[in-house]
């Protein structure tokens, strides 16, 4: 099942030792996994959930894709580029009222061709069914991506990014023994939980919250849970997962999903200077936070070796311009 996609990005993404930051934290060994730099419209770990979702709408013979997201969402932009390389119509309901000035993902999503309908406090597809019957009815043949890309199906790609990292540890003769990482609609999470278990990665997840809002009023761990256990049906694995085998760190989403603090802009700005690489102000930029306050207060044993997977979102800066400056 993980060899059925459509090729959209650069694989394997690098592996980066972060020299001079773990310089500053000498009790552990740094390394970033660069997905974003997977090549899809400037990049992002969305290019592997939609490797998956891509292949599936098109061996259904859809003409039309729908998905959902912020107005800031790296999934609906990349979801865009995906559909400009498949020739694919895109529809994107995204949060919020049509703004005057377009500027980030939202423009770029504009840019590449989607169709953008604005739906209000609506930001997580509350509205597709309805926009869908209306395609339906005027004859076209659509394909439903949900929040985020995170069905069993989009998480197949991150199934499929733990054998590249078992891949690459082995041939660079390294081992992880903490992955951080931005947890947000679910599906990068189980997809790297049921990686782990498949090819025996002995990595252990710290995967950040972003978003303490639920989805569909469903909690994140119980999102993440039901991709899993349905994941490990399609895979045939013999564990049996329970919501105990699902964390997930909320000590750093207080000031709420797209909100920058003072802690993200010192970490993003700490990142750019010590390694010239840019986190975004969304994601990234929490997560990253999150794992320097884990340094800090050595919640995690010292001369551990860690990895963060940057899950990309570049263009979001440029929506954070006079938070950054």
């Amino acid at each position: 099942m993980i060899d059925n996609k459509y090729n959209l990005g650069f694989f394997p993404t690098p592996i980066q030792k972060l020299k001079n930051l773990s310089k500053n934290y000498p009790d552990y060994t740094i390394y970033i996994k660069r997905d974003d730099n997977t090549g899809l419209a400037s990049g992002g770990n969305k290019t592997r959930k939609l490797e998956y979702l891509i292949k599936q709408a098109l061996d259904e013979e859809c003409d039309t894709i729908i998905t959902a997201g912020a107005q800031q969402s790296n999934h609906c932009r990349q979801t865009a580029a995906a559909c400009s390389i498949a020739g694919l119509k895109c529809h994107l309901l995204l949060g919020g009222g049509n703004p005057k000035k377009y500027d980030g993902n939202l423009l770029l999503s504009s840019i590449l061709g989607a169709t953008i309908h604005f739906t209000g406090k609506n930001r997580k597809g509350e509205d597709i069914q309805t926009l869908k019957n209306k395609l339906d009815k005027n004859g076209n043949k659509c394909f439903v991506i949900s929040y985020g890309g995170s069905n069993i199906i989009g998480a197949m790609g991150f199934v499929n990014a733990m054998k590249e990292l078992k891949e690459q540890l082995t041939e660079q003769n390294l081992t992880m023994d903490y992955i951080f990482f931005a947890s947000s609609s679910g599906g990068t999470q189980a997809g790297m939980i049921l990686g782990i278990e498949l090819f025996k990665l002995k990595s252990k997840l710290i995967p950040i919250n972003i978003d303490k809002d639920e989805t569909n009023g469903i909690s994140l761990e119980k999102v993440v849970l039901n991709l899993v256990k349905e994941g490990s049906m399609l895979l045939k694995m013999n564990k049996q997962f329970t919501i105990a085998d699902i964390s997930l760190n909320r000590d750093y989403d207080k000031d709420g999903y797209g909100i920058l603090s003072e802690n993200e802009k010192n970490t993003i700005k700490e990142l750019a200077r010590k390694e010239g690489i840019l986190l975004d102000p969304v994601y990234t930029g929490r997560a990253f936070n999150g794992m320097l306050d884990y340094f800090k207060k050595n919640k995690i044993p010292t001369n551990s070796n860690v990895l963060f997977w940057h899950t990309g979102g570049l263009p979001a800066i440029f929506k954070y311009t006079n938070e950054l400056k």
